[in-house]
């Protein structure tokens, strides 16, 4: 019986193909000498054979397995578009039917599934992500969001685990969920194994990694992020921001709501703290100089916030 299926969808980003053999190879070799039982996966696909990855990589899978038995966690790596409006479109092509069929099949048989990075808007394609809290990468969630209203996204989060969905952030967010998935199945000690092995460090959060501008998703939010960034180190509150945007409070709370997730104030902290943050990696000014900068009177203030946001200190950005 195999513990891991990795499932290569059409247009399966390289890398993260990559990291799931990787990974498991890695476990696979570690575990007898901690005296815990070695993963087993297969590697599947729509279609049996070579199967392309991009820039000239390929890989041989085997057919998928169906009807699926339901005891293999299946892994779907993300896919190589970075684009929305193409990834909707792809989410059509007849080409990914099959694999839609098969992972509803897997889920309907008592299955678990784990995607990370675009791979979850195939979890929405295939109708499983109704009234589940899921994450994706963090440039994506507006269109997830926008796709899929009847589930949570949470983008702030790395990875995030709601039976039977397992979901990550942005590409490279893969290697937390094969750790997340290694030590849910065989343990904290082959975790911390495969992490020394590897040099792999466990993150909990995107939210250090999100840059603002690319959140925008449509002209309001963009135009909203040059406002707030226009003012610093004053930061407009909500009411002032609305003027500026020629609405009233509640119609631009309800479209920024609609375009994030959050309201307008969660815009303007992460505005403030990504300005922060990029002064504290890029220069030798002190706290204090920093938060002033930012439009923070109380250098605490700022520092509760990246401890709170984005689970670092500035001592640690440096």
């Amino acid at each position: 019986m195999n513990d891991f299926i990795v499932i290569v969808p059409p247009r399966a980003f390289a890398s993260s193909v990559a990291l799931s053999l990787d990974i498991l190879s890695t476990a696979s070799k570690l575990a007898p000498r901690l005296g815990l039982p070695a993963p087993r996966w297969t590697v599947h696909s729509a279609v049996e054979g070579a199967i392309s990855l991009g820039n000239g990589l390929s890989l041989l899978a085997q057919s998928l397995i169906l009807p699926s038995d339901g005891r293999a966690c299946w892994i779907l790596p993300g896919l190589d578009i970075d684009a929305a409006v193409v990834l909707k479109s792809h989410l059509l092509q007849p080409e990914m039917e099959p694999v839609l069929a098969a992972l509803r099949q897997h889920v309907a048989a008592g299955g678990t599934v784990a995607a990370s990075c675009s791979a979850v808007f195939l979890l929405y394609a295939a109708g499983l992500t109704e009234g589940r809290t899921v994450t994706t990468s963090w440039w994506l969630a507006a269109t997830l969001r926008q796709l899929a209203n009847r589930c949570i996204v949470d983008p702030d989060r790395m990875v995030i685990e709601d039976a039977p969905l397992i979901t990550a952030g942005a590409a490279l967010g893969h290697t937390d969920l094969l750790m997340h998935l290694i030590g849910q199945r065989f343990g904290p000690e082959l975790v911390e194994a495969v992490a020394k092995a590897l040099l792999l460090n466990q993150r909990q959060l995107q939210s250090p990694f999100m840059v603002p501008a690319l959140m925008a998703h449509g002209e309001l939010i963009a135009q909203v992020i040059a406002h707030v960034e226009a003012s610093l180190p004053t930061p407009l509150s909500v009411s002032a921001l609305a003027t500026k945007m020629r609405m009233s409070t509640r119609t631009l709370s309800r479209q920024v709501s609609k375009a994030t997730g959050r309201g307008p104030l969660h815009l303007i902290r992460t505005v403030q703290l990504n300005k922060a943050r990029a002064l504290l990696e890029s220069s030798r000014c002190s706290v204090e100089h920093v938060a002033e900068q930012v439009g923070f009177s109380d250098p605490t203030a700022l520092r509760r916030l990246l401890k709170s946001h984005l689970n670092v200190t500035p001592r640690q950005l440096r």
